[in-house]
């Protein structure tokens, strides 16, 4: 029976009965009603979304902005995806790190979803916005608020409880979507309620009433907040949960996220095969026929844990090879809304990632976490994007299965076809059966083209597959009138030029052999560039036969110019839509004319002025530029980044200009050797602290689902304390018969604790890749007098909530003291008190959030912000002199930049290993953990034990390329011996020529007095 037994709870309860039905005038209007009744801008069927009235491909990368607190380098990343041929953006927002205080949403500085809407706009991508109110995401608790853990409510449910919790919230963030969809001229055109919410509690009868309940409570909040574009969802066992029509809770448009490759970073080279799909078209033909086939998630790369391998190992395994091979897989289902998780990772700052993830979110993703786009995977996303981009019959072609040996392929090959449908353009994704099979295997196809069935190759031999490589062959493929009969080399893109021209990129891998075919009509073909080209009658057609090699080569056939490349050097071209006028934009569309150009490491956008070409992008080697395709006559002169360049004409006629490239010297100061101030920062354990400030635990139950063992409440959580470490005094009368203290402490995966009694070390938990609670017998190694009085302090380092467990509540697993035992007393004979960061969830920094600070004395002053009061402390270097016992040191110094304007600079802090047992280090200690502080922003926790991330980047924003920089460590010696750090180097990752605005500072408020501190 539901209690309505608080007015807040008649509300939620009230809300989510009649949630079904919306009251617009006199009449009921069921949620389609609704949205069809107030917006056609965003409109879809069974095949595609058409914005405007315009069929598009949503190809879209996740990018959350709270993993990238500097809302000017927001546009960066932006460019960088649109460059890549990529039309949207998915992203998340964190609810624990915007309402970590309940009633306070916080909506400004780099919180601002307005900026982050705004740069999308300038960049012309559409939002896939995500809400919530849980994300997973691996942020801590998925992104529910520790003050929503405490609460007794199941979370994801529909008790009015936790319901309640989520208005403030979802109604702020609801707002904020409405102003920024497209029907007011905004970037969103979807919006996802909930996250995965598929397998949740994990029970046999998903959904139950309860599940359909809640999430029809969260639908209706976005739709009462305003949002009439559709809602999408993203169901993470594709089985047809909250497909249209299934029921209570149902969206829009159904989507499903798979991870196919799974997490074995360990591993690259190995791919699983038990998660690899082959029938994906049929499941989505039965559950959601009247859909576009959507992937809201597919794996873009993985992540890693403490004590594992880095994040670049996670690169190598959703490479490149894995773009080819599995996404081109997906492409065979018809996906039509397709998103890769992650495309720019970014960076856990300021403790926001869950227990099981270090620092570094790079994710092994497209864009590195330092804004990077070398890793070939860009590249090829790029060849892949832009190909669907400029191929409108894939919208509407029908997905068939595919089938080993089918259309005269071997039985090692599987051939999955996408027949035309109102087009005669056919597309063929060819793969190994194998999927992961390395093999080089030779196959040849018969297909069906407008001038009879083929057998391709046509001129003999066979065409080749290489291992862990897949391949689009395509069969009158319509070039804007101009048919292109087919083509075993796989297109990046093509464009009308002046007049009744075209221009047609082809692109093939090493040493393969293709053929491609067009209409003896049009002409005799030309060689105007290269040599490993041949021409051949075939009946009514010309056959090319073309041998790839490092060099291109360009054939001309009446007013068709073919570009035949080395996929290596494909990664060199770039297709740039050109602005339209309002509302289009820079946003995508099918009827926007493109620029084709050569130019290196990234061209972010480009424009006619006056037939003059202006082009933006960035550098990082001396680069020609040369315009393959332009819709202009005689193209009169070419601007990058603002510079009218000195233009010359190829042998093909086109224009080009060099951009010189000199790498500036910086001067970036020797970390290690800069004068370092120095605070003990665990005064606690001394016997003159007064903790007379600290939270008692005397609370005598909990509402946690993980029972007491104690006889007061030592979970962190139900004080307030959700983030950083933790530390608890636990004081008692001695009796003198004191032998050992028993614990039971929780702290995450890879967490650590240290003991003291009064200030005698008992001993520490360095921590594992592994253990998130460890049980610990430590010897009280000297008798105590009886009736004195005495304190046990306990420094545990809380690595953050798991994201999800199975059960609806396992997130709330609770950090802190799970269990103690002092020999010879009754547990009742310690009195326990508790500190996290100052204020708890009334969190001091509102610049950087309420997760960025913990429990250690420095924290708790402020002293990590810029400008610390240090002119007295001791001067002391955490690398030479460190800390001669087992405690916790604060260091602090500060350094100027001046890095050249025009020039983007990623930054990183590099710790250096020390080693127990190394001779030039043999008083220090092999286990200690650090926190790195930048400007007052925690940008690193490094566990030198576990490891495995010592280089962190920090981007430019939050580090100051041209002003002062206040960086700070804590130093936490768990070992007898004390510790110190190798060393501290700041190192540049690349030098980049570019046209990458300099960002502002992120807010970075100095130190002041703080009310309260202790």
């Amino acid at each position: 029976m539901l209690l309505l037994d608080s007015p807040l709870r008649f509300t939620a309860w009230v809300a989510f009965v009649f949630a079904p039905c919306l009251v617009l005038g006199s009449s009921l209007f069921d949620r389609a009603q609704r949205r069809d009744a107030l917006q056609n801008l965003v409109t879809w069927d069974k095949h595609s979304l058409s914005v405007r009235g315009e069929r598009i491909m949503i190809f879209s990368g996740e990018f959350h902005p709270f993993r990238l607190p500097v809302p000017d380098l927001w546009l960066d990343v932006f460019q960088k995806i649109k460059s890549m041929g990529f039309t949207g953006v998915s992203f998340y927002v964190d609810w624990g790190l915007v309402e970590g205080n309940p009633g306070h949403v916080s909506t400004d500085g780099i919180w601002s979803l307005e900026e982050f809407f705004d740069a999308a706009t300038e960049a012309g991508i559409y939002l896939i916005a995500r809400p919530g109110p849980y994300i997973n995401a691996e942020t801590t608790a998925g992104g529910i608020p520790g003050w929503v853990l405490r609460k007794n409510a199941t979370i994801r449910s529909d008790d009015p409880e936790y319901l309640n919790t989520t208005t403030n919230y979802m109604t702020t963030m609801g707002r904020m979507i409405e102003k920024a969809q497209i029907t007011n001229g905004g970037p969103v055109i979807l919006v996802q309620p909930e996250n995965e919410y598929s397998t949740w509690p994990g029970v046999t009868d998903f959904p139950s009433s309860m599940n359909r309940r809640y999430m029809d409570y969260v639908e209706q909040q976005l739709l009462d907040a305003g949002i009439t574009v559709p809602l999408i969802v993203n169901d993470n066992v594709a089985e047809g949960y909250w497909a249209p029509g299934s029921g209570l809770g149902a969206v829009d448009i159904y989507g499903i996220d798979s991870y196919p490759l799974r997490y074995d970073c360990a591993n690259p080279s190995v791919w699983p095969t038990y998660r690899f799909p082959y029938d994906w078209q049929v499941v989505h033909e039965r559950e959601s026929p009247g859909t576009p086939f959507a992937i809201v998630e597919f794996q873009g790369g993985s992540g890693e844990g403490w004590g594992g391998v880095l994040e670049e190992k996670c690169g190598e395994l959703v490479n490149a090879e894995a773009a080819r091979v599995v996404y081109k897989n997906n492409y065979s289902f018809g996906v039509k809304l397709f998103n890769i998780y992650m495309t720019y990772g970014g960076t856990n700052w300021g403790n926001l990632g869950y227990q099981a993830g270090y620092t570094s979110y790079d994710y092994g993703a497209a864009v590195t976490e330092e804004r990077g786009i070398w890793r070939e995977k860009y590249s090829e996303q790029k060849l892949e994007a832009n190909f669907l981009k400029v191929s409108p019959a894939y919208l509407t072609a029908i997905p068939k299965l595919g089938v080993n040996g089918s259309y005269g392929a071997p039985d090692s090959i599987a051939v999955t076809p996408l027949l035309g449908n109102g087009t005669s353009t056919n597309f063929y994704v060819i793969r190994h059966a194998d999927f992961t099979s390395q093999e080089n295997t030779q196959y040849s196809l018969t297909v069906s083209t407008s001038v009879g069935n083929v057998s391709i190759p046509q001129l003999g031999g066979s065409l080749t597959l290489n291992g862990r490589d897949s391949k689009f062959h395509v069969t009158d493929y319509d070039l804007d009138g101009i048919n292109l009969i087919y083509s075993t080399a796989e297109i990046f893109t093509w464009a009308r030029g002046p007049g009744s021209s075209r221009v047609l990129v082809l692109y093939g891998g090493t040493g393969e052999t293709h053929e491609f075919a067009i209409s003896r009509h049009l002409g005799n073909p030309v060689i105007i560039e290269g040599d490993d080209v041949s021409f051949h009658q075939k009946d009514s057609t010309w056959v090319v036969r073309w041998q790839v090699g490092l060099s291109r080569c360009v054939i001309q056939v009446s007013n068709l110019e073919i570009y035949l490349v080395w996929r290596n050097e494909a990664y060199n071209y770039w297709a740039l839509e050109l602005p339209a006028s309002h509302p289009i934009g820079n946003f995508s569309s099918p009827s926007k004319e493109l620029v084709i150009v050569k130019g290196g490491y990234l061209i972010r956008s480009a424009k006619l002025v006056n037939k003059q070409l202006w082009l933006s992008g960035d550098v990082n080697v001396t680069t020609e530029v040369e315009v393959i395709s332009a819709p202009v006559d005689q193209l009169k002169g070419l601007v990058f980044n603002g510079q009218q360049m000195k233009t010359s004409r190829t042998k093909t006629g086109k224009l080009s200009a060099v951009i010189e490239y000199q790498s500036p010297t910086l001067d970036l100061p020797d970390l290690t050797n800069l004068q370092w101030k120095y605070i003990d920062s665990l005064p606690e354990i001394k016997s003159s602290y007064d903790d007379s400030a600290w939270k008692s635990c005397d609370e005598l139950t909990t509402h946690n689902p993980r029972d007491l063992d104690t006889p007061t409440n030592l979970y962190a959580m139900d004080y307030g304390f959700h983030t950083g470490s933790l530390l608890y005094r636990g004081h008692f009368p001695a009796n003198g018969l004191e032998s050992y203290l028993w614990l039971n402490i929780s702290g995450g995966t890879g967490f650590g604790h240290s003991v003291w009694l009064d200030d005698t070390f008992l001993g520490s938990w360095p921590g594992t890749g592994a253990n998130a609670t460890i049980t610990q017998n430590l010897t009280i190694p000297a008798s105590l007098s009886s009736g004195t009085k005495h304190v046990i302090s306990i420094l545990i380092d809380n690595m953050g909530q798991d994201e999800e467990a199975p059960g609806t509540d396992a997130i709330k697993f609770p950090r802190g003291i799970l269990g103690y035992q002092l020999s010879n007393h009754e547990q009742s004979d310690v009195s326990w008190k508790v500190t996290g960061n100052l204020g708890g969830e009334q969190y001091q920094d509102l610049a950087r959030g309420p997760l960025n600070e913990g429990a250690m004395y420095a924290e708790r002053q402020g002293y990590h912000y810029p400008n610390p009061p240090n002119s007295h402390w001791e001067v002391s270097n955490p690398f030479k002199n460190g800390l001669a016992k087992p405690g916790v040191g604060f260091y602090t110094t500060s350094f100027k930049l001046d890095i050249p304007h025009g020039w983007d600079v990623p930054l990183s802090i590099v710790f250096s290993n020390s080693t127990a047992g190394d001779s030039s280090h043999t008083t220090s200690g092999h286990n200690y953990r650090c926190q790195l502080y930048v400007n007052g922003y925690q940008y690193g926790k490094y566990i030198n034990n576990l490891g495995p991330q010592m280089s962190y980047p920090v981007p430019e924003g939050i580090l100051n390329h041209n002003g002062v920089n206040y960086i700070a460590l804590t130093l936490w010696a768990q070992d007898p011996s004390g510790a110190r750090i190798g060393g501290l180097d700041l190192v540049p990752s690349a030098l980049i020529r570019s046209d990458y605005p300099k960002p502002r500072p992120a807010p970075q408020p100095t130190w002041e007095l703080r009310q309260g501190a202790y």
